[in-house]
């Protein structure tokens, strides 16, 4: 599996692209569960009330999260890119540029474990 992980505002998002032959968690509903690479992450967002608090930019900001919802593709490549604009993306909807998060693809070996 690829972690693919946003650095942005103080702090990070992380989700995983399950390569072929890893089996991904699966969700009612999930319309590619059975794609060769399938990208899984949270979707959130900021609410006025509710939610979560999170600190961005040094701002302390609530956000609600969306159910993760897998999207399936056909090649590592594409799989890779869509993770990419995803994490973005989500940085973009709490008010951080797109060009100010700093991406990384980490390989993660089966059983490693987790800090």
């Amino acid at each position: 599996m690829l972690l693919v992980r946003g650095h942005a505002g103080g702090t990070t998002l992380t989700g995983t692209v399950f390569e072929r032959g890893e089996r991904a968690p699966s969700y009612k509903g999930a319309p590619d569960e059975d794609a060769p690479y399938v990208w899984v992450c949270d979707e959130f967002y900021e609410v006025e009330s509710g939610g979560s608090e999170t600190t961005i930019d040094g701002e302390t900001i609530r956000v609600a999260f969306e159910s993760p919802m897998p999207r399936g593709f056909e090649t590592r490549d594409r799989a890779v890119e869509a993770a990419k604009a995803h994490v973005r993306t989500q940085f973009a909807r709490v008010g951080v540029p797109e060009s100010d998060v700093r991406i990384e693809v980490i390989k993660e070996e089966p059983g490693a474990e987790h800090s």
